[in-house]
């Protein structure tokens, strides 16, 4: 029992391990990393808003729109035509004649050896009137005023030019007289139309009037602002034997899904083509 009192203490020591903070993962960069992005976005688009215009705007939309092809009919430039303007594809859902603002569903076939277009295929002498027309776009804050009544597209008859009524600014009074711009549209068109010899048509079409009217005006007025359009046409300088023929189609075709809108009230100038 001596000897067991001289042996040495068995000393334990315990170590308390503290551990440190450590990785708490990096979802919150990733959370953050969004955050930035989301507010340089917002920031972007702020800055877009105020620095372009609307038809710019439209370019940039449809440029991001998978549904849209990007095409000349809405860059997003200075001109007249991105949107509510000349090469316009507004219109076309109402008017099922082709599936574009420049060619029509069968415009896969290309131009024959001997220069005629293919059908739907626009054959030269229109596009280098449709380019005309584009062409005057962004001449002057007026022009752009002018062109917002215009659109085109082609079909199998031709190049199509529509004017039509603008919300506040309509071709003709209510009692079918003339309002400065559709004359001053006569005069522009005159000169790119010019650029061709092919033949040509006017047709007249007219918004919906009330069922309750006992003399509906439209077929009237139709026609006659047809003969109106192929009057100012010549006086602006079309030779007359170009003209085949001027119909008023009253409020039968309605371009939009309402026959009752103004932009119902509208003219056709048709540039027809050779072939036909």
């Amino acid at each position: 029992m001596a000897g067991l009192g001289n042996a040495a203490p068995v000393i334990i020591k315990r170590k308390k391990i503290i551990k440190a903070g450590g990785h708490h993962g990096g979802a919150w960069k990733v959370a953050y990393a969004d955050f930035v992005t989301a507010m340089m976005a917002f920031f972007l688009l702020m800055w877009l808003l105020n620095a372009t215009t609307e038809k710019q705007r439209k370019g940039i939309s449809d440029y991001f729109n998978p549904t849209i092809p990007v095409n000349r009919i809405s860059g997003g430039g200075d001109g007249a035509f991105g949107g509510d303007s000349v090469f316009s594809e507004e219109t076309l859902a109402h008017s099922g004649t082709g599936a574009t603002a420049t060619k029509s569903a069968a415009s896969a076939t290309a131009a024959n050896d001997d220069g005629t277009a293919g059908e739907g295929d626009a054959p030269s002498d229109l596009k280098d009137v449709e380019r005309a027309l584009l062409a005057r776009g962004g001449e002057s804050n007026t022009m752009e005023q002018l062109l917002r009544h215009v659109i085109t597209r082609v079909t199998d008859e031709g190049l199509v030019i529509e004017i039509f009524d603008v919300e506040g600014a309509p071709l003709f009074t209510e009692a079918n007289e003339p309002e400065p711009v559709i004359l001053a549209i006569a005069d522009l068109l005159s000169e790119v139309l010019n650029l061709t010899t092919n033949e040509m048509a006017v047709n007249g079409h007219m918004r919906a009037y009330p069922v309750t009217l006992v003399d509906n005006p439209v077929w009237d007025m139709s026609a006659a602002r047809a003969q109106a359009m192929r009057t100012y046409l010549e006086d602006a300088g079309i030779a007359p034997d170009r003209m085949q023929r001027v119909s008023g189609f009253a409020d039968r075709k309605p371009a939009t899904s309402d026959p009752a809108a103004i932009r119902n009230n509208r003219l056709e100038i048709i540039l027809l083509r050779r072939d036909r």
